[in-house]
Parts: C-alpha cells; structure tokens; sequence
C-alpha cells in the first residue's frame, strides 16, 4: 500500500493542526494505520494507531489528551488532530500502515511495512 502524507505547516504553541494520509495501491482493508515522527537528531517516535475496525487505539505518553488518530475507511485515509501543539511536538510526521500487527501500546517502526513520506510539522513558542 502507497501512503501519501499531507496537513504538515507552521503554527504557534497553543494551536491545531490536523494530518491526513490517504492511502493507494491495494486494499485498504484489515491494515492498521498508525503516526509516527522525528525530530532532528532524534529516533523516531510512536504517536499513535489505530485498528482497522477501530476497535483498538493507542498513543504514545507525550500525546495523549492532546492528540486524536482517525480513520474513515470508506476514504481510506487515516487523520492526525494535534490540538494544544507544544514546541516539542515539532517534527517530521510520518504514517505507516501494517496488516499483522496488532495495535498496543509501545507500537515501533518496525511493527509497520508500509510508511509515506512524511510532513513537516513546526511549532513555534
């Protein structure tokens, strides 16, 4: 499956943004999608994942009560909503999407075979 990343941009500490990654190429059908980023110089980070069928949901500590994974499978696209966005959040954003995995917490990039190419997310103080 090819995923596409977009949504990225600049905005001040406080503010939202919201990511999308659409996804092509094959069935959409049974992956898990989650978010994934790296700030520079750092490894990269689980944010979030969530189930197929949405039953399962998980977040990394840094972003939970702050950050919301969606998905509308009808689209086949999975959405990021960062609200209360900390200079610490900026980086590179990443989706990936894996059919055999099973979504928990402590999720890492090799869990996922299938990854976009990122968009750039800046937050400013």
């Amino acid at each position: 499956v090819q995923l596409q990343a977009s949504g990225g941009g600049l905005v001040q500490a406080g503010g939202s943004l919201r990511l999308s990654c659409a996804a092509s190429g094959r069935s959409f059908s049974g992956y898990a999608m989650g978010w994934f980023r790296q700030a520079p110089g750092k490894e990269r980070e689980f944010v979030a994942a969530k189930s197929y069928g949405g039953g399962r949901t998980s977040y990394g500590d840094s972003v939970k009560g702050r950050f919301t994974i969606s998905r509308d499978n009808a689209k086949n696209t999975v959405y990021l909503q960062m609200n209360n966005l900390k200079p610490e959040d900026t980086a590179v954003y990443y989706c990936a999407a894996d059919s055999a995995i099973w979504v928990d917490a402590g999720l890492r990039p090799s869990d996922f075979n299938s990854w976009g190419q990122g968009t750039l997310v800046t937050v400013s103080s």
